[in-house]
């Protein structure tokens, strides 16, 4: 009977030692804005990293309307409650839509990739773009800041999943910036292929 104990301990301890918790902090973009939570393409992920023999607890913090300043105030406590293992950092389009001070997003996501590492999780940045009716001044400037940041603090920087979706209309909502529910399967699929190299 101990030994069976002994042995269910192990197989306890070795799946704890194993599992990993994959933290989304982001925005309408997925949070699954205008559809049911279930059907968003991040509670999708898990089951296409476990196609990529990657096994995580994916935990969705994102919520519509948010910006970095908004993430950022939320960070400290999701960290403490979720200690996830790895943090994508999905924001700055809304920040972008309001036509914010690039240095004001730079420094927000700086400090959310820091307070990351100071947990000792890893912080993975997702690519984010704004329309270019913006300016091309203020859009570059945009743009650029996400791999100047992956650049700076060894982090890995994600393609923004949107400019894969514009070629096929009805993925699209008829706001021109959300994707449909119809799209949120293969979003998932990308996001896995895309994030798996990065999981342990």
């Amino acid at each position: 009977m101990a030994k069976i104990i002994s042995f269910c301990f192990m197989l306890l301890s070795c799946s704890i030692a194993n599992s990993q918790t994959l933290l989304i902090l982001g925005d309408s973009l997925s949070a699954g804005y205008n559809m049911p939570i279930e059907q968003s393409w991040p509670s999708l992920l898990s089951e296409q990293l476990k196609a990529r023999n990657k096994s995580a607890i994916v935990v969705n913090a994102s919520i519509s309307g948010d910006t970095t300043n908004n993430g950022l105030a939320r960070l400290p406590a999701l960290l403490a409650l979720h200690k996830p293992t790895s943090v994508l950092i999905e924001l700055g389009a809304n920040d972008g839509l309001r036509g914010f001070p690039p240095t004001l997003i730079r420094k927000n996501i700086e400090h959310m990739i820091n307070l990351i590492k100071a947990e000792n999780s890893d912080a993975l940045l997702m690519q984010i773009q704004v329309p270019p009716n913006y300016g091309k001044r203020y859009s570059q400037a945009f743009s650029s800041l996400y791999p100047q940041l992956s650049e700076k603090y060894s982090t890995p920087l994600i393609p923004f999943f949107l400019e894969q979706l514009i070629v096929n209309p009805q993925w699209i909502m008829n706001d021109g910036l959300h994707p449909t529910p119809e799209a949120q399967p293969w979003i998932a699929e990308y996001m896995a292929e895309q994030l798996a190299p990065y999981l342990q």
